[in-house]
């Protein structure tokens, strides 16, 4: 493998990876139909799309045969027949879809990544390594991209084959969209209301954050005790993410994040005032609504009281004169 220089390793870190949902639902299809619930195997396949240069748009993968031995990282097995003629069929459908790359499901980096990436250079120059996590219990976007290069050291040392992060995003076409509509209207629990949606989705974020800065702090950490080499291109990063953050030592900003909480805790107490105004009309109505129903049972109760007993007295009044009839005609 060539060294890889300054101006291409900031190309590639510079490079966007899109994935598509057609290729994650058929990951996560792959990883279902070919590995038990619970195993800590993973699977491999090939990604397809186009390499614009700064952009690697990935719209379709397939899988492919794939053993490792757990025990021995560098065993494995990868069939290339099996590549080249599924490629071939794909092509005939779609010339446009090219090799791009290839993807696992990790759901982290191991020792064989490496010499699996060089093998995929005998299909494309600059092959994409995409890990996809298809655990449920994972936040946030669910792949990480990589490329092979050969990191040159300050110290004039020898040259190691390392893998460079490269942001990755998911985006859709229009009509994958729709697809991902309906298959996100058919999984989802319609009892639960748009607040308890946001809340949920509110709290993923918010997991997912907290995920990102316990990585950050594990790796200040390794740094500081000096089990890993500084990256000072994370350093950067890092720095530029901190001086983004607000000086909360500023009495201006400390009135006016006060403010702001303060005007949305006066909606909150206004709207509970209303709510609490509107349940209690509804009680005194339902409450007259009760009131007028019993009233009305009990003028019927009253009428159908006095109906009997107008009855009853007809009917004596009946038997009496059937009895005097029956007298007079005795007498007779």
């Amino acid at each position: 493998m060539v060294a890889t220089t300054g101006e291409q390793l900031s190309a590639l870190a510079n490079t966007t990876v899109v994935v598509h949902p057609l290729v994650l639902l058929s990951v996560a299809d792959h990883h279902g139909r070919t590995l038990s619930r619970g195993s800590s195997k993973r699977v491999v396949g090939v990604l397809l799309g186009q390499d614009t240069g700064k952009t690697i748009n990935v719209a379709n993968s397939f899988g492919i045969p794939f053993e490792e031995d757990e025990r021995d990282t560098k065993t494995w097995f990868l069939d290339h027949n099996y590549i080249e003629g599924m490629y071939s069929m794909f092509k005939k459908v779609n010339a446009r879809e090219r090799i791009v790359g290839w993807y696992h499901t990790g759901p982290k980096l191991r020792a064989s990544d490496l010499e699996i990436n060089e093998l995929f250079k005998r299909f494309v120059p600059r092959p994409v390594m995409v890990i996809v996590d298809v655990r449920p219990h994972t936040v946030g976007i669910p792949t990480d991209a990589y490329f092979g290069v050969e990191e040159i050291k300050d110290d004039g040392t020898e040259t190691r084959a390392t893998f460079l992060h490269a942001p990755s995003a998911i985006e859709a076409e229009e009509a994958e969209e729709i697809g991902v509509e309906h298959l996100l209207r058919d999984i989802k629990d319609s009892t639960t209301t748009t607040l308890a949606t946001r809340v949920s989705e509110q709290l993923a974020s918010l997991r997912g954050l907290e995920s990102r800065l316990g990585d950050i702090q594990r790796y200040l950490s390794e740094i500081a005790a000096g089990t890993m080499p500084l990256n000072h291109a994370i350093a950067y990063h890092l720095q530029d993410a901190l001086n983004l953050l607000p000086d909360l030592r500023d009495p201006a900003l400390t009135g006016a994040f006060a403010t702001s909480t303060n005007d949305e805790l006066l909606v909150v107490y206004l709207s509970s005032l209303v709510r609490a105004v509107l349940a209690l009309h509804a009680l005194v109505d339902n409450k007259e609504e009760i009131g007028r129903a019993e009233m009305e049972e009990g003028r019927d109760k009253e009428a159908k009281e006095s109906e009997e007993k107008d009855k009853a007295k007809e009917g004596t009044k009946a038997d009496e004169a059937g009895k005097d009839k029956e007298k007079e005609g005795s007498k007779k």
